[in-house]
């Protein structure tokens, strides 16, 4: 399957299940059932997201922005589902800045937390 997933750049506000470097690394998200099923379960948990945009919504394909409180900087989170392996691959990355002090990651983990109940 190809991937609509960019490489992360070398800073550190950035994370992919598609990333080869560990700093970057991050599981997918692993699921059963249907890509529907899997695919409307991850749109219901990321609607109860303050401030969280669907820009994208494609069968095996979503692109997500959020915006920060405070600043209005905005992240952008991508998911793509590969149904053959029952897996939904995962990138978070924010568009400005440097460090993003582990944001991202949480994020992810939190939305995979909220999936796997």
């Amino acid at each position: 399957m190809h991937s609509r997933f960019r490489d992360c750049p070398e800073s550190p506000n950035c994370i992919s299940s598609r990333a080869t470097s560990a700093s970057h690394y991050i599981a997918p998200i692993v699921y059963s059932g249907s890509l529907e099923d899997a695919r409307q379960r991850l749109l219901e948990i990321l609607a109860n997201f303050v401030r969280a945009r669907v820009r994208v919504k494609e069968e095996r394909y979503l692109h997500v922005e959020i915006t920060s409180l405070i600043l209005r900087f905005v992240d952008d989170l991508e998911f793509e589902f590969d149904d053959a392996a029952k897996t939904i691959h995962m990138r978070s990355a924010s568009r400005t800045g440097y460090f993003d002090f582990g944001v991202n990651r949480r994020r992810c983990e939190e939305i995979r937390e909220l999936f796997n109940r």
